[in-house]
């Protein structure tokens, strides 16, 4: 088993080159039912909003957070590009993964942990999601709260995601609470 601490994981931008394993993992974890399309993983990482990270080890992608800069209230379709957004306030995290194989090592901490920090150096506080398949009580274990949309098109954008999606929100008090 490979500790989270391990020398030789990276963690670093995705890339273009990640859409192949990252479509692995992205199956392997959510079914075709969720899985969204390659080309619209490509148009999200060419979006300059984009501070999408993967985990890798020795060149194989074993995990990966499609996230981007946003604002309060706003949520990505499912299968929708990243909206761009003139005054970014928010660390929206659409899509993370670790590959099943991979999985209880600590790798989604090694992907949230760095993105948090450079939301805190932009001076941005708030993170938000839609949490699926069950997630919040993970999600609520890093501080997120289930948040009501009030914009029409916003709920309509959540319930592409199935009945029992909720978009939650979390904000960074300064004292760390919640990053682990």
């Amino acid at each position: 088993m490979i500790s989270v601490n391990h020398p030789l994981l990276c963690v670093r931008p995705l890339q273009p080159g990640d859409l192949q394993a990252l479509m692995a993992i992205q199956l392997a974890c959510y079914g075709a039912e969720y899985a969204e399309s390659a080309s619209v993983f490509a148009r999200r990482l060419a979006q300059p909003q984009h501070c999408s990270l993967g985990v890798e080890r020795s060149g194989t992608l074993l995990a990966y957070l499609a996230a981007y800069w946003s604002e309060a209230g706003k949520v990505t379709p499912l299968h929708g590009d990243f909206a761009p957004c003139a005054a970014p306030g928010v660390l929206y995290l659409h899509d993370m993964a670790v590959h099943p194989a991979h999985a209880g090592r600590g790798l989604a901490g090694r992907l949230l942990v760095p993105l948090w920090a450079q939301a805190r150096q932009r001076g941005i506080h708030m993170s938000s999601l839609v949490s699926v398949q069950g997630t919040q009580d993970y999600w609520r274990r890093h501080g997120y709260q289930p948040q009501p949309l009030v914009d029409t098109q916003q709920r309509q954008h959540l319930a592409s995601y199935g009945e029992h999606a909720v978009y939650m929100q979390r904000t960074d008090s300064g004292d760390n609470a919640g990053y682990a």
